[in-house]
């Protein structure tokens, strides 16, 4: 018998996924959909994978435990494909497979989603649904995993981008922008008689809250200027005891569907788990894969009450909490060393991060990295442990062989990462008076992303460059150094280590920049300078 995701199969073949080892929905489908229909309690924005394996697990917890009667609403506002042929074209149920580190897998099917929506005001029907849903009394949580780039209503030169700019003349009727459309729906809510409610982002950006806040306020402030929305809508935003936008820290890695995950699943007799790309380039699947650790840590700041996260494993805390534990993962503990791993795994010509964590050199980039440069100023929340962190990204996350991770993924949009990976660690440094010039796993870090740009591996065979807002920008401003000979650096990297907007700091004022230029010049010596520099220079790092 094959099986197919859908409600039928599962409500009919039972035991036959449970004999393939899928774990089943253990609460009423139906009954769930029929009251989150009638009482909407929570709306997610970002129909992705994130939010699938993970976001969608924590509904499927509070419902299985009865602390939920409701589910979520699945909400996208730039891809609409993934509702139609992945959430329509499966009953909104997700395949979850968690890849642990013991090569062994976790079977889920996930049925929190009770209805998936898009965020399209040109359709009548969905628009008004989505109008209908924030205009109950109900709802108590819109959470959000859009990509940092989703809050963003400005070009790097600081004009509006043109969909905002039309949005912002046009008014609420027909938003296209997320932040846009996130702003029409809540004058829906405030137009109901200002009904309370709590704007929650969960992408991973530092002061994610604040920056989702500022750019909804913004086209609020906008039409309410023109004319275009109510006078004191904008009030009604800015009021925390109507509406809060609390912080978050989200943590959990979710690659793209990999095929031998695909493989195991037919193997085991389930059918129609091949991915689909979309018309917007997004490659999705039935499943998704994901590693087990998940952190989430939420402000618990919720004006129209809220589900019962903590129960689902949530950290439900105040805003200082969240930002600290937030400050400790990405300034230290995880997202420096992805980073620095994935520039030189990319030259190295690594496609798996667990590949990458059997090479002892990168290893050792990323002990140092942690270990010795980031925990000595780390931020401790208190709610977490910084070293017990850093243990379990180096010893069980990394290394899992069965986490089908790319350091190209990784490697995405790193000029807008820096800032925060490296360059809060070095002014951690000069505010405590520590030494700059003992830092090596950092500016090895910051010159291997700018011999990557290069776009030529450790081989010297041709190598494409991840995305990046800024990529254009700063290879034009490499142009000229030949990857094979060191006489072409001429001093090219001070403009771009002098960027403050870039790194946060301005490197060239601090004896990094030597370091750093040091270090890339190395790495134009010809093949094997990458693997020859990381040899040389952590020689001394312990490898237990």
């Amino acid at each position: 018998m094959k099986l197919e995701l859908n409600l039928k199969s599962v409500k009919e073949n039972a035991a036959a996924w449970e004999s393939a080892g899928v774990k089943l929905p253990s609460f009423d489908i139906g009954a769930m959909r029929a009251q989150t229909r009638s009482t909407p309690e929570w709306v997610h924005f970002g129909a992705g994978n994130i939010f699938r394996g993970f976001i969608g697990s924590l509904s499927q917890r509070l419902l299985e435990s009865g602390a939920a009667k409701t589910g979520i609403i699945a909400c996208d506002t730039f891809d609409y494909d993934i509702i139609d042929k992945i959430y329509t074209a499966f009953d909104n149920l997700t395949l979850n497979v968690l890849l642990n580190p013991d090569g062994t897998t976790s079977k889920e099917i996930l049925a929190g989603v009770a209805e998936a929506v898009k965020a399209d005001f040109s359709d009548a029907g969905q628009s008004a649904r989505l109008k209908e849903i924030f205009r109950a009394p109900s709802l108590k949580m819109v959470s959000f995993t859009i990509t940092e780039k989703g809050y963003a209503l400005k070009r790097p030169d600081g004009a509006y981008l043109p969909v905002v700019e039309a949005d912002m003349k046009d008014g609420p009727a027909a938003p296209r922008h997320a932040m846009s459309i996130v702003a029409a729906l809540l004058l829906e809510r405030y137009r109901a008689g200002a009904l309370p409610v709590a704007v929650v982002s969960m992408d991973n950006c530092s002061h994610n809250g604040e920056k989702l806040m500022a750019s909804v306020l913004d086209v609020a402030r906008a039409w309410e200027k023109a004319g275009l929305a109510d006078a004191g809508f904008a009030g009604y935003l800015e009021d925390g005891s109507k509406v809060s936008f609390p912080w978050s820290m989200i943590d959990k890695i979710t690659p793209r569907p990999h095929p031998l995950v695909q493989k195991q699943l037919e193997e085991a007799g389930i059918a129609g788990m091949e991915p689909v790309v979309t018309s917007k380039k997004t490659f999705i699947a039935p499943f998704v894969n994901a590693e087990k650790p998940q952190y989430l840590v939420v402000e618990d700041a919720f004006p129209n009450g809220r589900p019962a996260l903590e129960k689902a494993g949530v950290y439900m805390t105040d805003r200082g909490t969240v930002n600290k534990t937030e400050k400790m993962k990405v300034t230290t503990c995880l997202n420096p060393l992805h980073t620095a791993m994935s520039m030189y795994g990319c030259l190295l010509g690594y496609t798996l991060i667990c590949e990458e964590m059997k090479d002892k050199d990168i290893v050792r980039l990323v002990k140092r990295l942690g270990y010795a440069e980031g925990l000595p100023v780390v931020v401790d929340p208190g709610i977490l442990s910084p070293k017990a962190f850093i243990d379990e990204v180096v010893e069980d996350r990394l290394p899992n062989v069965f986490m089908p991770d790319d350091p190209r993924r990784i490697a995405t949009d790193t000029s807008q990462k820096v800032g925060i990976r490296f360059g809060e660690t070095v002014k951690s440094y000069i505010a405590s008076g520590r030494d700059l010039g003992s830092l090596v796993a950092i500016p090895l870090a910051i010159a291997g992303w700018m011999r990557y740009l290069l776009g030529v591996d450790d081989r010297g065979a041709p190598m494409e460059v991840s995305s990046d807002p800024l990529k254009d920008e700063l290879q034009a401003k490499l142009a000229g150094i030949a990857w094979n000979d060191p006489s072409t650096y001429s001093g090219q990297l001070m403009p771009i280590l002098s960027n403050a907007s870039i790194f946060g700091i301005d490197l060239s004022k601090t004896p990094l920049a030597a370091k750093i230029e040091g270090y890339f010049k190395i790495l134009l010596s010809g093949p094997g300078s990458a693997r020859a520099l990381l040899e040389k220079e952590l020689a001394q790092e312990q490898d237990s």
